[in-house]
């Protein structure tokens, strides 16, 4: 039987460096958060949890995504940690946490990580050491550890470090996440763990493009003059929504979308990653 994984996304506060909330900073067409917890949402089995700080306003968020706050603000990522596992007990097992700031999250990367712990009953936290430094916010953890996080922020403990010193943490480096091939071949530059810290950062990442995906139109969609657009045909877009107007289509109620042959959403607003492919067709005919 599976193990049952969820996500857990920390929305952050005010920024001190970026003067608003990177929670609702805008990339491609979505909002920093929505894009991170929608990632999250397509690799876990499970629900995804968004901690936030007490009070703060959040951006749209995918439909079921279940708040929380942060019961003691500025207690840093460890306080988030422990809010967001224990809003997870009795729901999952494991689950992937990461910050907001991520716009370059590929969903393969999470299972990649949370693949550590199913496979190894042994293992506390799955750690990536990528791109020369440990990232604690872009890491798979059992839910089991929430207990041992809240302990830790009661005692004024509060660096990741604490909390990996009281498990078993598997570190991952740069060769060893490569080593599984779906990520190699997607996310190659590992740019999952880039994060958003600085205004330079957030220009910098404004000036990517958006991920390459293959669109492609069945059923009456495909008959009905759409042209060239039938499919399958590579465009840029970061959301299926984006995907849509790449493909001449209005995506209203009349409209389905299938992520890469399974995954079903209505959802304009759900993220796309590198590779993926979004399959459209008529809802009112079934395909």
């Amino acid at each position: 039987m599976a193990v049952v994984s969820a996500g857990v996304v920390l929305a952050g506060g005010q920024s001190s460096r970026m003067g608003t909330p990177k929670a609702a900073l805008e990339w491609h067409g979505s909002t920093l958060l929505r894009r991170t917890a929608g990632i999250v949402a397509r690799a876990a089995n499970g629900p995804v949890v968004v901690v936030r700080a007490p009070g703060q306003d959040l951006p749209d968020l995918p439909k079921g995504t279940l708040v929380v706050e942060d019961p003691r603000e500025g207690k840093g990522p460890v306080q988030g940690i422990a809010a967001g596992l224990t809003a997870l007990i009795g729901q999952a097992e494991t689950a992937f946490i990461a910050s907001t700031d991520m716009p370059f999250l590929h969903p393969a990367f999470i299972r990649r990580m949370l693949r550590v712990l199913e496979q190894d009953q042994a293992t506390d936290v799955a750690l990536p050491f990528a791109r020369g430094y440990k990232q604690p916010l872009a890491a798979a953890y059992r839910v089991s550890l929430a207990e041992t996080a809240e302990r830790l922020v009661k005692e004024d403990r509060l660096r990741p470090a604490f909390l990996f010193g009281q498990c078993q943490v598997e570190t991952l480096d740069d060769d060893a996440l490569r080593q599984d091939p779906v990520l190699a071949a997607l996310d190659p530059d590992l740019d999952s763990v880039l994060n958003v810290n600085t205004p330079g950062d957030y220009e910098e990442a404004r000036t990517r493009p958006a991920p390459e995906v293959t669109v492609q139109l069945f059923g009456t969609l495909a008959q009905s003059g759409a042209g060239s657009t039938r499919g399958p045909r590579l465009v840029r877009a970061a959301t299926v929504g984006a995907a849509a107007d790449a493909a001449g289509l209005v995506f209203d109620r009349h409209v389905t979308a299938a992520l890469n042959g399974d995954q079903i959403t209505r959802d304009g607003t759900t993220p796309l990653a590198a590779g993926d492919t979004v399959y459209f067709m008529s809802a009112d005919a079934g395909g």
